[in-house]
């Protein structure tokens, strides 16, 4: 069997969804590019990459310096800042880099970001959205593939996990995901703390390696 090839991910931004995508990505024995302004997340990033980034500065320079040129895969994960997720956004692009994948929170920066070039996901909105799919199908929403070994799935929180916390469920220690959003009815709610007590019918949104979010669904 052929061995997969090892591919280069950039992860810009480092808010809730692109720091559980970047830990992930490294996680899964990739090589990861971070960049954010915080310092507090650049240093805990060091924990799984050693090309961590600090930098309020997203010129076309100080992509280069931080090596994005050199990546197979970019997610620009600045949502908030609609200007500067679109110049970002569009550098990764010019620079050449094969594959640039753009974080939108409204249909509006979607379009523009997809007009230059880039994939859009919309990690909180685009799913909710679809939930009235998923309930008139009964099938659970799209998943977002983002290599073959790593997705974005939402998951309908079971009987059994009802009146437990977030805390409580261990997702990350027992199965190695993480949760980026929970959908409660037709509320999205993307700062997720530990106390928060599930309800029968909320939606977990959770990314990790394909086969442990399968193990977990089994599980259910």
């Amino acid at each position: 069997m052929k061995k997969k090839e090892k591919l280069t991910y950039g992860v810009i931004g480092l808010g809730r969804f692109g720091k559980a995508l970047a830990v992930t990505l490294a996680e899964s024995d990739n090589d990861v590019i971070v960049m954010d302004q915080e310092e507090s997340t650049i240093r805990e990033m060091r924990n799984y990459t050693d090309y961590a980034f600090i930098t309020s500065d997203l010129s076309m320079e100080a992509l280069r310096e931080a090596g994005i040129h050199n990546c197979d895969v970019v997610i620009v994960c600045i949502g908030e800042k609609v200007d500067v997720s679109v110049l970002t956004t569009m550098s990764v692009i010019e620079m050449g880099v094969p594959r640039v994948i753009a974080k939108a929170l409204s249909p509006e920066q979607g379009a523009v970001l997809r007009k230059l070039g880039a994939e859009v996901v919309y990690p909180e909105r685009d799913m909710a959205l679809r939930l009235g799919r998923r309930l008139l199908s009964g099938n659970f929403l799209d998943s977002i593939s983002l290599d073959h070994s790593v997705e974005i799935r939402q998951i309908q929180v079971p009987e059994k996990l009802t009146g437990k916390t977030v805390e409580q469920i261990q997702l990350r220690q027992k199965h190695g995901l993480n949760i980026i959003a929970i959908e409660s009815g037709m509320d999205t709610t993307i700062e997720v703390r530990p106390d928060y007590q599930l309800k029968r019918d909320d939606i977990l949104v959770v990314i990790g390696k394909t086969g442990n979010i399968n193990i977990f669904e089994e599980s259910l």
